[in-house]
Formats: C-alpha cells, sequence, structure tokens
C-alpha cells in the first residue's frame, strides 16, 4: 500500500519566544514492513541546527528560536510504501543491547495495578499471553481523548480504565516488561480509510519475542500492525519517541494545533 502523509503541527504563542530548541522525530526510515518514497520536514519560524541518529536508531533534527516569534510550524510530509508482515518487525539492532528494553521507566513501572493484569493472562507462550493481554484490554479499557496527558503512568490509565493510544501501549510495555520480555514505545501514523483527517499521530508497542524478533501489539485497536501502520520512532516510553519535545522560554501561553492527513492506495491503483 501506498500511505500519502501530511503532518502539521504548530505552535501559537500570545507573547514573543525568546528562546526555543526543540527536537524533532519526524522522519521514518526503511524497514522491513516500509520503504519511504519521498519524504520531507519544512520548518517556518525556526531554525534548523543539526540531524542526528539517537541512540534507538531515530532521525531526530534539532530546530532552535531566538528573538521574537510569535509562531512555529512544523510540516512533514511523503509517501510511504508499506506491507504486511504480520506485525514482525524484525532482528533486534546489534548496537542496541535487549537488556536495555526491559528497563522500567516512570511511566512504565509496573505497580500493583500492573502486576495484577499479568497475573491474569493465559496462553501457553508470551505472544499468546501478549495476545490475551490486548483482548482484556479491548473489553475493559475506553479509547477516551483527553482522559489522560503525557505524564500520566501506565498503572494510572489502567486504573482507570481509560486513555489513548499513548496509554494502551505504555500499559503492554509495563506488563512485557513484568513477564521479562523486552518492550520498547513505537510513534508513527495509522491509515484510517474512514478518518483521512487526524488530530494525533498513533502510539504502539513492539516486544521481542524469541524466534520471531521484535512484534508489534496495538492494543488501542487489538491488532498487530499490518500494512496501514508507518514506523516513524522508537525508544523506552513515549518521552523518547515523542515527534516534537524540547523547551521554551517565553512566548506566554501557548497554543498547540496538530493537523494530519493520512490518506492510502493500493499499489494496483497506483499504477494504473
Amino acid at each position: 500500500m501506498l500511505l500519502n502523509i501530511n503532518h502539521v503541527t504548530e505552535y501559537s504563542y500570545d507573547e514573543p519566544v525568546q528562546f526555543s530548541l526543540q527536537r524533532l522525530r519526524l522522519t521514518p526510515v526503511d524497514s522491513s514492513g516500509q520503504t519511504v518514497r519521498d519524504w520531507t520536514v519544512s520548518i517556518e519560524g525556526a531554525k534548523s541546527e543539526v540531524a542526528y541518529v539517537d541512540q534507538y536508531e531515530n532521525h531526530v533534527r534539532l530546530v532552535s528560536v531566538e528573538g521574537e516569534q510569535n509562531t512555529v510550524r512544523l510540516t512533514a510530509t511523503g509517501t510511504v510504501e508499506t506491507r504486511d508482515t504480520d506485525g514482525i518487525f524484525g532482528p533486534a539492532s546489534p548496537d542496541i543491547p535487549l537488556w536495555l528494553f526491559l528497563r522500567p521507566t516512570p511511566l512504565t513501572v509496573a505497580e500493583e495495578p500492573i502486576r495484577e493484569l499479568v497475573e491474569r493472562l493465559e496462553g501457553d507462550s508470551e505472544l499468546a499471553r501478549l495476545h490475551d493481554l490486548m483482548a482484556i484490554m479491548d473489553k475493559t479499557m475506553t479509547f477516551k481523548p483527553g482522559s489522560t496527558s503525557v505524564a500520566t503512568t501506565a498503572a494510572e490509565a489502567l486504573e482507570n480504565k481509560a486513555g489513548v493510544c499513548q496509554d494502551y501501549a505504555h500499559i503492554v510495555i509495563a506488563c512485557a516488561r513484568a513477564m521479562k520480555v523486552p518492550a520498547r514505545y513505537i510513534s508513527g501514523y495509522l491509515f484510517m480509510e474512514d478518518m483521512p483527517n487526524q488530530t494525533a499521530s498513533h502510539a504502539w508497542a513492539e516486544c521481542y519475542l524469541e524466534g520471531l524478533g521484535w512484534v508489534g501489539f496495538d492494543a488501542a485497536n487489538k491488532v498487530c500492525p499490518d500494512e496501514r501502520y508507518v514506523r516513524v520512532a522508537s525508544g523506552l516510553d513515549y518521552k523518547d519517541a515523542a515527534p516534537v519535545s524540547g523547551m521554551t522560554i517565553g512566548g506566554g501561553r501557548e497554543t498547540l494545533e496538530v493537523r494530519l492527513k493520512v490518506a492510502g492506495q493500493s499499489q494496483s491503483q497506483s499504477q494504473s
């Protein structure tokens, strides 16, 4: 499938920004499940400082604002060819030890609600138990925008039985690590045929299973990622893979607007 993506992130301030430094993780890379046909990131109201590959092999760009600036607009756009790999991303990178992904973070600590959920999981393999985890979450949790924030922990979202894709991913990660299964957070895009215009990017989890490698689990939709998904960045949790993160001095009240359009077409359509 060919997915055409246009992702606009716009920050507006009621007072001029004195200084801002932001990390952009907005560039997908080729993998077993996707080939980037073309991709550009344009920056308005800020200056590109440096681009690099971070410790999780994400493509990162640093941008800064100095002086009087009331608006910063970041636009990521391009076309990605995707393939259905049954949710399997593939082998671990030789440069990143798997034990790193067993380490809990403040957002993914296995507190009591997480440990209790893990004890309920059924299945004769780690893969089966992770699928059971998605099934339980599908029955017990409600996808509810605005019910959580970027600071909400996996245990808090699970206890409240509500959250968004970020929270679902954190719960899967916390449970997997409690099972001694390496797990990581993935940010990216999801093509939804009935909703081409979206207000946020997507997130899911990947768990490392012997014999399969990294396997994706999108508990918010109770599926393993297929050709509708574009993978952009990864990390231990949301903070490592957020599309935009950083700090701002001055600017007064900040208003954030995200406009995202993901349009898809089959390969046969693109060749006709």
